[in-house]
């Protein structure tokens, strides 16, 4: 018999308010802007609690993190497969849209006989606001 150690966690007002937090936003945004956002509507949440139900919510499967380097973890309540790419000056993390992440899924299965779950491809620039304000060369 396998033991998993999945379990359904009971909803919490806290765990609650994170997850609708990052399902109305499109920003990517980190622990830190999250909390920020959090204590506007429970002063008292602390930013250990707004980390450990992030943590729990990407372990249950209803966000994702997104892991750019030391210190650079945002996360993403948009579930579907998709792409982000990543401003290199200002950190903003954005969705790429219009690319279908499951096009060369199946080429790779072919290729190497694995069973492909999910991929990751990271596309990093400047945003369009950085060049922008970037002095002229």
């Amino acid at each position: 018999m396998e033991v998993t150690n999945q379990r359904k966690l009971k909803s919490s007002r806290q765990r609650d308010l994170i997850l609708g937090i990052l399902r109305s936003t499109h920003c990517h945004p980190t622990a830190d802007w999250i909390y920020e956002k959090a204590r506007k509507e429970m002063p008292n949440i602390s930013l250990g609690t707004v980390y450990r139900n992030l943590n729990l919510l990407r372990d249950e499967g209803k966000i994702q993190e997104l892991c750019f380097g030391r210190n650079m973890n945002r996360y993403d309540g948009d579930l579907r497969d998709h792409y982000h790419v990543r401003c290199v000056v200002c950190g903003c993390v954005e969705d790429v849209p219009h690319i279908s992440p499951r096009a060369s899924s199946g080429e790779i299965e072919k290729l190497t006989g694995y069973k492909i779950h999910s991929h990751r491809l990271e596309f990093s620039g400047v945003c369009p606001a950085c060049h922008k304000n970037a002095p002229s060369e």
